[in-house]
């Protein structure tokens, strides 16, 4: 039984509506879908239009992700946004005159040009317009871009840590007044609003994955998709999935588990680890973390492992150290 579909990776609101009946056809032929399923699709908010969004709602569509990004318009420009800020406005009050009570926008924090006043206005609109979920993220200079090119060229500004983390921290703080639950490092959402899709993802939940570069996992393995999409199409055409593989050993599990567990706010379940992997795994788990509970970066909460307000600016590190060889 299938409960998430996901169409995302790349823009899919750019496909007609006849493509998206294809995917759903070829889907229902051969998976038996929840008839609760949450289906969500990413879309730009140039892209979003009134006639699109009826279609999507008639085609089975009952979630939207939207890569707003910032509602100020140098940031766009600076990020090479295609949108403004004025369709980032727009397509929400669209969104939501056309029924969608279940949807999602993405937000940048960090960049050079976010003054923590604008950062604080962003945030302001979501609340203001009630937006049941969110996704932050900070900015990051991808090795071998056009941006980090820019940047040691001083075209651009650097990125400042010490910025994102105390605009990470009072986002914290300002979705908690608002009352959303951060169930996830970079997702905040209302009571009821998490995404069920992305949470199978943190709960290792196995999951198929259609497309260039789309990822499956079934509990023990990974596949990825070629991400050339001229070979992808033709491999299809030659009746072959071209797939990489890679076997996950139980240090490995072990590891996504504490990765991934750690990022959510149920965090990392002890006795499930004993149980899965043995108890000895649980009892060094326990003595390696006493160092982040001592600094108040972690809580034992009924023998679950989970990051403070500021042990979320180290997430990574910690699960780093926490890690198996």
């Amino acid at each position: 039984m299938i409960d998430t579909i996901y169409f995302g990776g790349g823009t899919p609101s750019i496909l007609s509506i006849d493509d998206l009946v294809l995917i759903f056809d070829a889907l229902r032929k051969k998976f038996m879908i929840n008839g609760n399923a949450e289906i969500t699709l990413e879309a730009n908010p140039d892209d979003i239009t009134s006639e699109k969004l009826l279609q999507w709602k008639q085609v089975g569509i009952n979630r939207l992700s939207i890569g707003i990004q910032s509602f100020v318009e140098e940031e766009l420009v600076w990020m090479n946004r295609a949108h403004t800020a004025t369709e980032s406005l727009a397509c929400i009050d669209k969104v939501i005159e056309a029924g969608f009570t279940n949807f999602s926008i993405d937000l940048i924090y960090g960049s050079p040009l976010l003054s923590n006043e604008s950062w604080k206005r962003n945030v302001d609109i979501v609340i203001a317009k009630n937006i049941p979920h969110i996704s932050c993220y900070a900015l990051t200079v991808e090795p071998s871009t056009a941006l980090e090119k820019q940047i040691a060229q001083h075209k651009k500004l650097p990125v400042d840590p010490e910025k994102q983390a105390a605009q990470f921290l009072s986002l914290m703080d300002w979705m908690q007044q608002a009352g959303y639950d951060h169930y996830e490092i970079s997702n905040f959402a209302k009571p009821g609003m998490h995404s069920k899709h992305n949470s199978s993802y943190w709960q290792g939940i196995h999951y198929f994955g259609f497309g260039p570069s789309a990822h499956s996992f079934d509990g023990v393995s990974r596949k990825w998709n070629i991400a050339n999409n001229t070979l992808y199409i033709q491999s299809l055409k030659n009746n072959i999935i071209p797939f990489e593989e890679e076997k996950l050993t139980v240090t490995q599990q072990l590891n996504e588990y504490i990765m991934t567990s750690l990022r959510t706010m149920e965090g990392l379940d002890l006795g499930f680890v004993a149980q899965k992997f043995g108890a000895e795994f649980s009892s060094k788990i326990l003595v390696a973390s006493s160092k982040y509970e001592a600094t108040s970066k972690i809580k034992n909460v009924t023998n679950k492992i989970i990051l403070t307000k500021e042990g979320k600016l180290f997430a990574d590190g910690i699960a780093a150290d926490l890690f198996f060889d």
